[in-house]
């Protein structure tokens, strides 16, 4: 193996539970992701378990609306036709769903609540870290409360308006406080503090094709 795209990268999934299934209807299915798992196959072959390649063994038809990264956990919504992936994937695009986050960060926050609008890209040396760029980052927005405070940490409730990559966790270091236990952001006591990614995709809501307004939530698991 000469090339570095040829080295397999190291990659260890959680098995149990193999999938978390929180709702199914004729239109949806939702899970509850763990830390660790992709939401869609990697390029490389060792990348080739993910959620979705997992739930599409028994649901072939399942479509993946949205995605979370390999080390957040939480709710990801699929479709199971194109008609109501359709439906919603417009409600993403027109930002009218709402999702709730939930994130350990370093450092005890000082105000209670804010709002960070800065426009993000990728780091074109450091890929696949992202970073605030203010001339040719696409716009980002994120609200966020905290819920407690400790000594060295603070739990915050993270609502984000857009959905670019890594936003949740380039705004939290862009704040001072980066997630726990990120890898790509964080470093020293921030990154020791905790043996996975303390960002968790509590809830989500959106209009269901039926009409009617639905929402679902993910234990959070730490």
């Amino acid at each position: 193996m000469n090339a570095l795209s040829d080295v397999a990268p190291i990659y260890h999934p959680p098995m149990d539970p193999y999938v978390s299934l929180i709702h199914r209807d004729a239109d949806f299915l939702v899970f509850d992701k763990p830390s660790g798992l992709l939401s869609v196959p990697g390029r490389h072959p060792a990348l080739s378990d993910s959620l979705l390649t997992r739930v599409q063994k028994e649901y072939p038809k399942a479509l993946i609306i949205h995605r979370l990264d390999k080390d957040t956990s939480g709710v990801v919504l699929m479709s199971r036709n194109r008609k109501a992936h359709a439906f919603v994937a417009a409600q993403f695009e027109a930002r009218t769903t709402k999702k709730s986050y939930v994130a350990e960060v370093w450092g005890r926050v000082a105000d209670d609540e804010g709002m960070i609008d800065l426009p993000l890209a990728i780091d074109p040396d450091n890929k696949p870290r992202h970073r605030v760029d203010l001339q040719n980052g696409k716009p980002a927005q994120t609200g966020w409360q905290v819920i407690s405070r400790g000594e060295n940490a603070t739990r915050l409730r993270l609502f984000p308006l857009t959905g670019r990559t890594h936003q949740l966790r380039v705004h939290m270091k862009a704040l001072g406080h980066v997630i726990l236990g990120d890898e790509f952001y964080a470093d020293g006591e921030a990154l020791s503090a905790a043996d996975r990614l303390l960002l968790h995709a509590e809830h989500i809501s959106f209009r269901h094709p039926d009409g009617s307004d639905v929402s679902f939530s993910a234990p959070i698991p730490f």
